[in-house]
């Protein structure tokens, strides 16, 4: 059986930056052994799986070895998907995932993503988040991830971290988090917990740092990089317990798969 495949850079304008994601768009769900197998063949940080549900779609994401509750590239990457398959007839696209509904609207050539807010408070790791980066947080602060603040951008882009430490924190992975120099806020995201040493772009890890950015910076709209060795960039809404997460799509590989 041949299933198409969409290989699409999120958060990028340009083919070979942001976040690549792999989009399998199927009319009937896959078996999960399968769709565990297509994700590890991939290899990429993430591969979501859509199906189609009247005027809605299902969307699961896996990594090359778990599956997720929420992926914001790879939703990004499925809604550009579709769009440009022409599976999806009217805007905002709506999918239904382990994380509840999310949507996707066009904002002229962006796509901004619908996502649940996931607000943070201040957790006791300092310790143990300074002996996995090197450096000393201002603070630390926890929810579905560990999220770490430092003082400067230089300090988060010189980061060598020790990942076998970060993989003993709590939470599906670690944040790290600081004022942008040309930008509001910058950010890098580890999580070798699921098997992703670093992540390129991360949409998932803004549900954090936009409640946390938004209220330190005492503004909604903020703009946003993700200081990788591709680089991603995003502009971000804070809407209370809602957040908008904008950003390109560039098309790399458009094939089928055969199973």
């Amino acid at each position: 059986m041949k299933i198409p495949l969409y290989w699409i850079d999120a958060f990028s304008q340009h083919r070979f930056g942001g976040n690549p994601a792999a989009v399998v768009i199927t009319a009937e769900p896959l078996a999960e052994d399968l769709m565990r197998a297509i994700a590890a063949e991939n290899n990429l940080a993430e591969t979501a799986f859509v199906v189609p549900r009247g005027s809605r779609f299902s969307i699961r994401w896996f990594t090359p070895t778990v599956e997720m509750d929420l992926c914001g590239h790879a939703t990004l990457a499925s809604a550009f998907a579709l769009d440009i398959s022409g599976w999806a007839k009217s805007s905002p696209i709506v999918f239904d995932s382990r994380s509840g509904e999310l949507s996707v609207s066009r904002q002229a050539e962006r796509l901004a993503l619908n996502f649940p807010a996931r607000p943070s408070s201040p957790v006791d790791l300092n310790e143990r988040v300074a002996e996995a980066l090197g450096v000393r947080p201002v603070v630390v602060h926890g929810a579905q991830a560990t999220m770490a603040i430092l003082e400067s951008q230089s300090q988060l882009r010189s980061l060598v971290p020790r990942l076998e430490l970060v993989a003993k924190l709590p939470g599906y992975g670690l944040i790290v988090t600081a004022p942008g120099e040309q930008c509001d806020f910058v950010s890098r995201f580890f999580a070798p917990q699921v098997g992703v040493p670093e992540d390129p772009v991360t949409g998932s890890a803004h549900c954090m740092l936009v409640p946390y950015w938004s209220a330190r910076l005492r503004k909604k709209a903020l703009h946003a990089r993700q200081l990788s060795a591709r680089g991603g960039e995003l502009w971000c809404e804070d809407r209370g317990e809602r957040v908008i997460i904008a950003g390109y799509c560039a098309l790399y590989l458009q094939g089928e798969i055969e199973i």
